[in-house]
């Protein structure tokens, strides 16, 4: 594993990961944009799921807010991997890193048993409020092990 991490570290992107204060500095906006696109579809729907606002259409809602969650996951997955070539080995070994990739695989775990199960049509409502009970608290511990990375 060692020996993958100082070969990921040698490339031509990582050194530009390392050096380009600009480029780094562009990578991490779009990751934040994208943690943003993330964040802001999936907070209302998993409220949806929890019961909220009950008369609103969950499917039709589900459709709008399901594409820009999923936006910005890539975004925030593709530009995630950028900025761990910054420093492949540091974070590797650094446990609260780890926490963040295992509660993210989690979320979108439960988000893809639920949409390749049921769907939120097809889903009973005890179901429906499981995940998004599990999707607001795995989303919000991915966000806080992401941000304490910075201070840590």
């Amino acid at each position: 594993m060692e020996e993958l991490l100082t070969r990921l570290a040698a490339t031509s992107l990582a050194e530009w990961m390392r050096l380009s204060r600009w480029g780094y500095a562009g990578v991490n906006a779009l990751h934040v944009l994208g943690i943003a696109l993330l964040v802001g579809a999936i907070v209302p729907l998993d409220l949806l799921l929890l019961g909220w606002r009950r008369r609103l259409p969950l499917t039709a809602l589900g459709q709008a807010l399901q594409p820009v969650a999923i936006t910005g996951l890539l975004l925030a997955l593709t530009t995630g991997a950028l900025l761990f070539l910054a420093d492949p080995s540091g974070y590797a070994a650094t446990p609260l890193f780890l926490l963040k990739l295992t509660l993210v695989g989690l979320a979108i775990t439960n988000a893809l048993a639920l949409n390749l199960g049921p769907g939120l049509a097809g889903a009973a409502p005890r179901r429906l409020r499981l995940a998004g009970g599990l999707s607001l608290g795995l989303w919000f511990a991915a966000l806080m092990a992401g941000r304490f990375l910075a201070f840590v």
